[in-house]
């Protein structure tokens, strides 16, 4: 059990982004077949925004699945894209009562026709939303996102065409997947694992790291509020001196 009263609604993370992983390995310490984790990992998921929209976060990235994902076993991958499709059909519900705007980052052309559609859909139908921002990351890699951004700036004549002689952080960063996302403050891993995975790579520059155990499909709210309070603990310098 976490103490509550040890968390400083003023000092919250703006923008937290996490990394969803254990699914596969609960299952199967539990003899289940992989996707009975990854349901329990959706289930997890929805725990945990509802908590961050409870607690005040402000935006909120899912590392739902990356570039690299698609090297999982054919079937498993299937059963992954049809799983994210329905939840992002099945939760409209959800995302409206609790005034949650959904955003996404990745590359949404090789996704598959159905998985574009219900992103499109309720990224379009949550726009005016001015709760909790959720930034689904789905088909998703950090260095893509990086290349996307610079072909961007390349293609729309801020580049190369524009008379430039440079590219600045912030050309690129207006580029980016979701620019009106502010940099994270906070990255949480969980399962065990200690390395960003290709996540958020440009956004996470200065953020704080948390490592937890837990395998994703066992977290909740106390999880959430424990990674909090250990940020608020952290004293960010940012290359300075305080």
């Amino acid at each position: 059990m976490t103490d509550s009263s040890l968390l400083d609604p003023s000092r919250l993370p703006v923008h937290v982004g996490i990394i969803m992983d254990g699914n596969g390995r609960w299952a199967v310490r539990r003899n289940l077949p992989r996707t009975a984790g990854h349901q329990e990992g959706i289930k997890a998921a929805k725990r945990v925004v509802k908590s961050a929209s409870d607690l005040g976060i402000k935006y909120l990235t899912l590392y739902t699945f990356s570039t690299e994902n698609w090297k999982r076993a054919q079937d498993e991958v299937a059963f992954l894209m049809k799983l994210i499709g329905q939840h992002l059909r099945n939760e409209y519900t959800f995302y409206t009562a609790n005034k949650i705007r959904v955003l996404h980052s990745g590359a949404l052309d090789d996704l598959p026709g159905n998985v574009r559609k219900e992103i499109k859909t309720v990224t379009r139908d949550t726009a005016h939303f001015t709760g909790l921002t959720v930034n689904l990351a789905i088909n998703y890699g950090g260095r893509g996102e990086i290349v996307r951004a610079v072909n961007r700036l390349l293609n729309n004549g801020s580049g190369k065409d524009s008379g430039k002689t440079s590219i600045g952080c912030d050309d690129i960063h207006r580029h980016l997947d979701c620019p009106d996302l502010p940099e994270a403050d906070l990255i949480i891993r969980t399962g065990g694992e200690m390395r960003l995975s290709n996540f958020l790579l440009w956004e996470s520059a200065y953020a704080e790291l948390y490592f937890a155990d837990k395998l994703w499909p066992d977290w909740g709210f106390e999880d959430l509020e424990s990674a909090l309070i250990n940020y608020q603990k952290r004293n960010r310098r940012f290359g300075g001196v305080k």
